[in-house]
């Protein structure tokens, strides 16, 4: 993946789900969210001229980052999934696959960058990292409706 490419193509995507400059969040390695505002972090020796994906490349050194590529609601009573990205899908879930992913609060989702690397793995964040247990959560691979669409966004996200 180049990640430079990527970051840049995200964050250009991404104004009707969420604000460009709050695309990226720091990720601990207990899988905790950190600070979303790059532009406000002083350390990583990040410079003030230095642009959003060069701040993202420093801080991928030390760090995870999450880059937010959309967000999903689940909509329990008819078993349905609004996933909002660059394109809004509505997805009709089985009972089975609800149960697998459902979850009560609306999420975002996207990639977790693997610090000092190009891996990532697809999962999703809470809406609000204010809260003391927001976290990263993995989002398991299946063959499932939910988990296809989810990588079909994020894979039209990502440049090689």
């Amino acid at each position: 993946m180049n990640l430079s490419e990527t970051i840049k193509n995200i964050r250009a995507s991404c104004n009707n789900y969420v604000d460009p400059d709050l695309v990226a969040t720091l990720i601990h390695d207990n899988y905790y969210m950190g600070s979303n505002n790059i532009s406000e972090l002083e350390q990583y020796s990040i410079n003030i001229n230095d642009s959003f994906e060069e701040k993202i490349l420093k801080i991928l050194k030390h760090e995870n980052v999450f880059l937010n590529i959309g967000m999903y609601v689940f909509i329990p009573v008819i078993n349905e999934c609004d996933i909002y990205s660059t394109q809004d899908y509505n997805l009709k879930l089985s009972p089975e696959e609800f149960e697998k992913y459902a979850n009560e609060k609306e999420r975002v989702f996207g990639i977790l960058i693997k610090k000092d690397s190009s891996d990532y793995i697809i999962g999703s964040c809470d809406l609000c990292g204010c809260s003391i247990d927001a976290a990263f959560k993995e989002i398991e691979p299946s063959n499932m409706e939910f988990y296809k669409k989810l990588k079909e966004i994020i894979d039209s996200k990502i440049i090689y």
